[in-house]
């Protein structure tokens, strides 16, 4: 996998203007995650997603100081969404998230890339680019992206604990390879958690995630366990009776309707 597939994306006008402004006042911010792992695999990159070692308040100083416009809603969990040359871009500071439960977490700031890195939930969105299109890789990320391979960073079954929405995610990041490699230990351990994060998710967030996968580059495989066998994940048919019992026609009519027009 080519390195140099980076190069477009970390001179794209409006991430060079926010580089430049960071490095003037000596901090680093980096890229990071799903537009790093899109455009290494080629695929279209929708969001831009930074990483900073400035905490939320002096990120603010900056973009004050250089009339950029800003969103600072989610300012709680470090991240503040820029709009340099009113193009979308998210910082978020560097932090661990600790006493993670669900999709509840309390948030401190470190100065750490590694620890920041660690928070994350798979190898491949745990990718930074610096100003001079150096790629940090601390979890094998790359190497899981050129065998199509998804990987928890740490034990499965805590991460998703810490938050039930990357059951989801798991199965809608099979999507983005024709082959994608998944231990089945792995597997039974994300099918062990879907009822309990029904306690947990709304029905909205889950529908959400559900139809991200519709947009995946090989959308069937986030619905089957083998084409060869036509088998299904059981994820399916438990969403389906849980928006059945608690009368979600929204989730019914424009979301699992579209997983039966695809597949059967």
């Amino acid at each position: 996998m080519q390195i140099n597939k980076l190069t477009d994306l970390i001179n794209l006008e409006h991430v060079q203007l926010l580089i430049s402004i960071f490095k003037k006042n000596n901090a680093e911010i980096r890229l990071v995650g799903g537009c790093i792992r899109d455009a290494l695999i080629e695929r279209e990159i929708k969001d831009i997603d930074t990483a900073t070692i400035l905490e939320p308040q002096d990120v603010l100083f900056l973009l004050k100081e250089n009339n950029i416009e800003y969103d600072d809603f989610a300012i709680q969990y470090g991240s503040i969404i820029a709009y340099p040359h009113n193009r979308k871009v998210q910082i978020t500071t560097l932090r661990e998230d600790i006493n993670q439960m669900g999709r509840h977490t309390n948030v401190i700031y470190t100065k750490s890339w590694k620890k920041d890195s660690a928070r994350r939930d798979f190898t491949f969105n745990a990718l930074y680019v610096g100003d001079n299109n150096k790629l940090y890789d601390y979890y094998g990320g790359l190497s899981d992206l050129e065998e199509n391979k998804i990987s928890f960073i740490g034990e499965i079954e805590d991460r998703i604990k810490e938050d039930y929405l990357r059951i989801y995610r798991y199965f809608r990041f099979r999507g983005l390879f024709n082959l994608p490699k998944t231990a089945l230990s792995d597997q039974k351990i994300v099918e062990k958690y879907i009822h309990e994060s029904l306690a947990v998710l709304t029905n909205d967030v889950i529908r959400q995630e559900i139809l991200k996968m519709f947009n995946m580059s090989f959308p069937l495989n986030c619905f089957y366990v083998s084409h060869q066998t036509l088998q299904k994940f059981k994820w399916i048919e438990i969403i389906k009776e849980h928006f059945i019992r608690t009368n979600y026609e929204l989730g019914l009519n424009k979301c699992l309707d579209r997983i039966d027009n695809l597949i059967n």
